[in-house]
């Protein structure tokens, strides 16, 4: 399939995409890089934006990363040239949240006018996010990045440190800031995970929170059996927890959202 590619680089969440068509109508995608792998391979794939019928179009970046654009007429007819640029959160008034839609949902039950992701109205985003991911580096590349980026395709506001450490950051300040923001966590426990501190001290905050009678850990087991979890914390074990083994991303994913928005 053809198609074209505008690499934008690393930029932070927040940052609104810009994207201008020569002609009427083009599919626009909104891809971080391991989802633009899966597009250009033509496998599944996440993305944010849709059909396009009038540009300029904005887009706004979800969560800070290495982000790229691609147009492309898949379904449509003749060619298109377009072009794109990046404008900083801070150039414009508070951004919303917006959910991916599919071309298919666009073309069947959008606005023209109004293609997803397009900047109108701009209410104050809340501070808070939705859910804190918990978990030791080891298991980020298999489980955690892809689970991370499943949750903010369900809709969710999602602390996780690839999307919110800068270089610079106190790391301890960072993590407080968001234990305390977020409204569930969800604890990715492997034997990875109960060997490194930092994520002991994240669980920590969350155990603390539970004290005031909150009940906001979601347990996820990675390449743990049950037995292995008593061993390392009987508490945690005596949760309702989900294992990598037996379910996808997208369907751990799908349950944690329907948790959230159903406490």
């Amino acid at each position: 399939m053809s198609f074209l590619k505008f690499d934008l680089g690393h930029i932070d969440r927040g940052t609104v995409v810009e994207v201008t068509l020569a002609d009427s109508a083009a599919n626009v995608r909104l891809l971080d890089n391991s989802n633009f792998q899966n597009y250009r391979a033509g496998r599944r794939h996440t993305y944010y934006g849709g059909l396009i019928t009038r540009s300029p179009a904005r887009l706004i970046v979800p969560h800070s990363g290495y982000w790229y654009v691609t147009v492309d007429m898949q379904g449509l007819r003749g060619s298109t040239r377009a072009s794109v640029r990046t404008i900083p959160a801070a150039a414009l008034s508070p951004l919303p949240e917006y959910k991916q839609q599919s071309l298919s949902q666009i073309v069947r039950h959008g606005n023209p006018e109004t293609p997803s992701g397009v900047v109108k109205d701009r209410p104050t985003a809340p501070p808070s996010y939705d859910v804190f991911i918990s978990h030791a580096t080891e298991d980020k590349e298999e489980i955690v990045r892809p689970l991370a980026n499943a949750l903010v395709a369900e809709g969710l506001r999602v602390w996780y440190d690839e999307f919110e450490l800068r270089i610079g950051d106190s790391l301890r300040r960072k993590i407080d800031a968001g234990l305390a923001k977020s409204r569930f966590g969800v604890v990715v426990l492997s034997h990875a995970f109960f060997a490194k501190n930092w994520p002991q001290y994240e669980l920590d905050g969350l155990v603390t929170r539970e004290m005031t009678g909150e009940q906001i850990i979601l347990p996820l087991w990675h390449r743990m059996t049950k037995s292995e979890v008593i061993a390392k914390s009987p508490s945690l074990a005596d949760k309702v927890a989900r294992n990598t083994s037996d379910l996808t991303v997208e369907e751990i994913a799908a349950e944690i959202a329907k948790v959230i928005r159903n406490p």
